[in-house]
């Protein structure tokens, strides 16, 4: 196996190191300093930015309202859940649509089968689900993707319409409410941001001290490479959607525990949002770069973003606007890096 492969943190900052090979100060310092560490700057610069047009519009603050900043967390965790099953996908090389889509239909079974005994309209009364639907989605993506060769994007939006159009048949579009305290407690509190802070934990050990991430980077950066390494690239593939799909699944459940009901309209652009986290927090859409530290970031990110609109009074219809640019301007610099990092 070549020492590309070997090390998932070539694919990162290893190209840096490797294509310096010099002593100067400058090169030094670049080694040195973490992938995320300029995403990170662009997280306090846009805060500051928030507090700053508070202070001078409103005569508010933007950092120092608690309550608002706890609200901006809550309603980040889903989207970051999600964001860490597509990093994996993007830095294989492949696109996830179906995410949004899985949340709605999770949320309706998940809920339906956590209906309180004495709800009068339940349909499997004192049940509990696990997020089982979103796995199997996620497995139906990777064969179709690994094994039929059909392109990322056209098996996720598939299972994008298919995943929405079943949410809605499974009640015939009626919400499922009457849930018991146990599952809702998933959602109460601080619990979405710690299953979040969880998630993201566990996989970023599996990206960068694992097999898992190893060959996750590998058959992004050089499919090829990584099959004639001894990959078994169909299989990794499967396992990483199925990955993906349980964490969508995941989200799901945790967004119908903390509406304390379900419907099947949840989810709608969340897989947008999640691949906006990812490519903002420095995941390469060419596949072979990215990390959960940096996705974090992302998707917090986005979170003062919307929370600074809604803090500033700025229509809903802008918000998307600039989110918009916000998304294509972070593929503009993934190019640039991306062309900065051959010339080495």
């Amino acid at each position: 196996m070549s020492s590309d492969i070997a090390n998932p943190t070539n694919t990162t900052a290893g190209s840096v190191a490797a294509g310096a090979g010099t002593t100067r100060p400058e090169a030094i310092r670049r080694r040195r300093m973490p992938p995320e560490f300029n995403i990170f700057l662009v997280l306090i610069g846009i805060a500051l930015i928030y507090e700053l047009l508070g202070w001078t519009m409103i005569g508010q603050s933007f950092l120092g309202n608690q309550q608002r900043l706890t609200i901006m967390i809550l309603q980040v965790s889903v989207i970051g859940i999600i964001a860490v099953g597509v990093t994996q996908v993007i830095i294989t090389g492949g696109i996830d649509l179906s995410s949004g889509s899985v949340v709605g239909l999770t949320a309706m079974i998940a809920a339906s089968f956590a209906q309180a005994s004495t709800w009068s309209r339940a349909l499997y009364p004192a049940l509990t689900d696990l997020p089982a639907i979103g796995l199997a989605a996620g497995i139906v993506n990777g064969v179709l993707i690994a094994y039929t060769r059909i392109p990322p994007f056209i098996a996720t939006l598939g299972m994008m319409v298919s995943a929405r159009g079943l949410s809605k048949w499974y009640t015939k579009g009626q919400p499922v409410s009457g849930l018991t305290e146990q599952f809702n407690f998933i959602g109460s509190g601080i619990w979405p941001v710690i299953v979040f802070l969880a998630v993201a934990v566990i996989f970023h050990v599996a990206l960068r001290y694992t097999r898992y991430g190893k060959f996750t980077y590998a058959i992004g950066a050089n499919m090829q490479a990584a099959r004639v390494s001894g990959i078994n690239v169909e299989r990794h593939l499967v396992k990483v959607y199925a990955i993906a799909g349980l964490l969508a699944g995941l989200a799901g459940i945790v967004t119908a525990a903390r509406a304390q009901t379900a419907q099947a309209g949840m989810g709608i652009s969340y897989e947008l949002d999640a691949i906006a986290a990812a490519v903002i927090g420095g995941t390469s859409l060419t596949g072979g770069v990215g990390r959960i530290t940096g996705t974090v970031i992302g998707t917090i990110i986005l979170g003062i973003m919307t929370s600074g609109f809604t803090f500033l009074r700025v229509d809903a219809y802008y918000q998307e606007i600039v989110k918009g640019v916000i998304i294509v301007a972070a593929v503009v610099a993934d190019v640039y890096r991306q062309k900065k990092r051959a010339k080495r």
